[in-house]
């Protein structure tokens, strides 16, 4: 008798909710590439919005290790994500030179 076959369900350790449910804003916040833009492009959430509702929504050790997270990584905010790239670009490129 052979077993059937079936496709195996990838699990995600923090799959992504429903955009309409609270929790999506929690998540994107969290999430590295998601920036502060394209939380408020999609909910209207701005980011000083953002930062009071994951500072009510998260245990306070949680709260203070995302604020520095989101202050030291450059791609929560597409202006400095953008320059960073440009930085990194022209390094490369006078590199290859040398």
């Amino acid at each position: 008798m052979k077993k059937k076959g079936h496709t195996p369900v990838t699990k995600v350790k923090n799959p992504e909710p429903n955009i309409n449910d609270p929790d999506w804003v929690i998540w994107a916040a969290w999430a590295d590439r998601v920036t502060f833009e394209e939380i408020e492009k999609k909910t209207g959430i701005a980011e000083s919005k953002v930062i009071k509702i994951m500072r009510r929504s998260i245990k306070y050790s949680s709260f203070k290790l995302w604020r520095k997270r989101t202050k030291q990584k450059s791609i929560k905010h597409r202006k400095k994500f953008e320059y960073l790239r440009k930085e990194i670009k022209s390094k490369i490129k006078k590199n290859d030179y040398i």
